[in-house]
């Protein structure tokens, strides 16, 4: 790719940037959120059309119109931002638009036999049968993994494609990739997980605002340098956490049950406390928070708040109760993609301006926290969805933020999103619970849980297993408690 700029109304995506990718390699893009990675493979796969600048593809000039045309030559692409169509099966998924045909009918035996062959290849334990909406997020990435490599593509483009996955679905991964590589051919992954490029990486290309930075191979680098080379300046501090004074209990959870997701699970929430979730994919820390939401459905257990029981029959009656979540799922119940940002910051504080609505006051509202939180975009105005995901993931922290919680859940806050805008959120959260709000924190990230948190409650299976202090916390006495046997419960909380 030779000095591809891409312009949208009002802003350059990217000015002059260059990428050259090699067979049988992982080639890395890095760069905050913004810096153009997304948009610059959107580019190449056809989702978007270059304002300017030239695509060399096996020697040829190539300007693929749609992401159809890209495959049909070689080029697939897992996102990052997944979009599964949750009412049909896994298989259907799969091979979406290239089903197997018997005469004039779908094959769906073939479909599902080859679908299981895939699966098996890699180890992955899901039935072809099942429907999209009942996986795990996880899962649902995995499902994408394999529908990229089943292409047989010259290019596979990964697009944060551990963000969900487990410790042992990453290396599952890795060892796909060592395959793919092996077969020639060329892997373009984007990541903020440092540990896994340095790992993988054979070279690694730096963007920065739009603009080409640099490119090296990964063994002449090393993670500060990167850092530096993606923000322009050192972060010193990945984990700014200030000392708050913790207050009285402002939540308490008894023995709360949501189906089997969720079993007796009880915890306390005291005020200015930051409450890590931590455990592996599957833990049933997700659940807990939508059952205290209000987004799913509570089979048993009490929630009291400042001591009295409340009751939480959906996100109303939590807003009601002054209780904030940023979903897991950015995406699936997160934004609303065709909004602009200035509707989606305001969206669970309508009431209050009042009717006929105030325009004036949404707007300087939504520009206040966009000024606050930092967030890159041309106008308020611009839809949401030309965001990327780290922005779009500032404008759902200031949608919460604008009603004033006294509790603010943060599932997943820094999925995604680059080493800088985490060392921001992070900011944001330590301040937070020194105003004195009450802040859970679910991450499968180990490092920011362990960075963020005052107390760490671990989950296995729906279950509690343990709940550590600040003080006697590592990341092995967490794996420990996240990996126990259920029936060993009670003797550790």
């Amino acid at each position: 790719m030779q000095d591809i700029v891409k312009e949208f109304p009002g802003v350059k995506a990217l000015n002059g940037v260059q990428l050259s990718v090699r067979p049988g390699t992982v080639h890395t893009l890095m760069g905050e959120n913004g810096a153009g990675k997304s948009t610059l493979v959107k580019c190449l796969i056809g989702m978007q059309p270059v304002t300017s600048g030239k695509i060399i593809y096996k020697g040829k000039e190539v300007a693929f119109k749609t992401t159809q045309e890209a495959l049909n030559a070689g080029i697939s692409m897992i996102h990052q931002e997944l979009s599964p169509v949750l009412e049909r099966s896994v298989s259907d998924n799969v091979f979406l638009g290239r089903e197997p045909k018997k005469g004039i009918f779908l094959d769906y035996k073939k479909m599902h036999g080859d679908c299981l062959e895939l699966f098996e290849k890699i180890g992955l334990k899901i039935d072809p049968s099942e429907k999209m909406k009942n996986l795990t997020v996880a899962k649902m990435q995995m499902v994408e993994i394999v529908k990229a490599i089943s292409y047989d593509a010259s290019i596979v483009i990964m697009d944060e494609p551990t963000s969900a996955l487990t410790e042992s679905e990453v290396e599952d991964l890795f060892k796909i990739i060592e395959e793919l590589k092996s077969k020639g051919v060329a892997i373009i992954y984007i990541s903020h997980k440092m540990e896994e490029i340095f790992r993988i990486s054979d070279d690694i290309s730096v963007f920065r605002d739009g603009e080409y930075v640099t490119t090296d191979r990964a063994e002449n680098l090393t993670q500060d340098k990167v850092i530096e080379f993606m923000v322009g300046r050192e972060i010193t501090d990945m984990f700014p956490k200030k000392h708050c004074e913790i207050g009285e209990e402002v939540l308490k959870v008894e023995n709360l049950c949501s189906g089997k997701a969720v079993q007796n699970v009880s915890f306390t929430l005291c005020k200015g406390e930051i409450l890590g979730f931590a455990g592996l994919v599957g833990a049933g820390r997700t659940e807990t928070m939508e059952t205290i939401f209000g987004m799913r459905k509570k089979t048993g257990g009490k929630i009291y708040k400042d001591g009295k029981e409340i009751h939480i029959k959906s996100p109303e009656d939590a807003i009601r109760n002054r209780i904030g979540m940023l979903t897991e799922d950015r995406r699936g119940n997160g934004i609303v993609g065709i909004l602009s940002i200035k509707m989606n910051t305001v969206l669970a504080h309508l009431k209050s301006y009042g009717f006929p609505i105030n325009s004036r006051k949404m707007a300087e509202d939504t520009q206040a926290y966009v000024e606050r939180l930092g967030t890159k975009t041309p106008s308020i105005e611009t839809p949401i969805g030309n965001l990327s995901g780290g922005n779009q993931q500032k404008v759902l922290l200031a949608r919460w933020l604008l009603t004033d919680p006294d509790i603010l859940i943060v599932d997943e806050p820094t999925r995604g999103i680059d080493v800088g805008a985490k060392a921001e959120i992070h900011t944001i959260l330590s301040e937070l619970a020194g105003m004195g709000k009450s802040i859970i924190v679910v991450s499968s990230e180990l490092p920011e849980v362990l960075g963020v948190a005052d107390r760490i409650v671990v989950m296995r299976e729906g279950v509690v297993t343990g709940c550590l202090g600040r003080e006697e916390v590592s990341q092995e006495l967490i794996m420990k408690y996240a990996t126990l046997d259920k029936s060993k419960q009670k003797a550790v909380q």
